[in-house]
């Protein structure tokens, strides 16, 4: 059973409570400033921020692509099967996803992160791969590892414009706004509206306030006490 995720936290002395927003299941017809005013319009406050979810506005940019829509090349094949398993998820360890980062880089650079990455680990060190390859590969996540209806099996890639969004989310509901990847190891911030503090956000929601699971909750609020 999953551990209950507490409402607030303290961070640097203050309390800050975080609200998970309830949605139907987004659709690639949706759009995020549109759904995020739809569910908050009646509950938001002054200072109130929005935080959702990059697999939620991944999955507006049809950028949620079903495996049967994957054709697997001999180079995919061949990488994803040297990839190391993380406790960070199963990432590129897949051949569907291995795919897709091929495409979103080119076979070249994913080659070349490759390679780094093998001299990297015998030299001891992590990472070198995703330094390489780039935040568009670091971004993908496997099929499989979704728990919402109706995208269980498909490959999400990481949003296209993440700034973008947020700013249209702010102008249509007024608060300060960031597209976050967060899971129950930590997370970070892909884009945000200029009023957001980058480093603050990923230590106000490092417990993962939205959950892993079918929550259906793909945004919040965070609202300072």
């Amino acid at each position: 059973m999953a551990k209950e995720k507490k409402p607030t936290i303290d961070v640097d002395g203050i309390t800050y409570l975080r609200i998970p927003v309830k949605t139907h299941v987004i659709q690639p017809t949706d759009s995020p400033a549109e759904v995020v005013f739809q569910y908050v319009k009646d509950i938001q406050q002054p200072g109130d921020i929005i935080f959702i979810s990059e697999k939620a506005v991944s999955v507006t940019q049809g950028r949620s692509i079903p495996t049967s829509q994957i054709k697997v090349g001999f180079l995919a094949g061949f990488l994803w099967k040297h990839v190391t398993k993380s406790p960070h998820g199963v990432g590129l360890r897949n051949p569907y996803s291995m795919q897709c980062a091929i495409n979103e880089c080119g076979a070249c650079r994913i080659l070349l992160a490759s390679i780094v990455g093998a001299i990297g680990k015998l030299l001891g060190r992590r990472g070198d791969f995703y330094r390489v390859a780039g935040p568009q590969a670091s971004g993908i996540d496997a099929p499989n590892t979704s728990p919402v209806p109706g995208f269980e099996s498909n490959v999400s890639l990481g949003p296209k414009d993440p700034d973008k969004v947020a700013l249209a989310i702010k102008n249509k509901t007024g608060l300060e706004t960031a597209i976050v990847d967060i899971n129950d190891l930590g997370g970070v911030v892909l884009g945000a509206t200029p009023g957001i503090d980058w480093t603050l956000i990923p230590r106000i929601l490092k417990d993962n306030p939205l959950g892993q699971g079918n929550e259906l909750t793909p945004f919040g609020i965070i609202r300072r006490q």
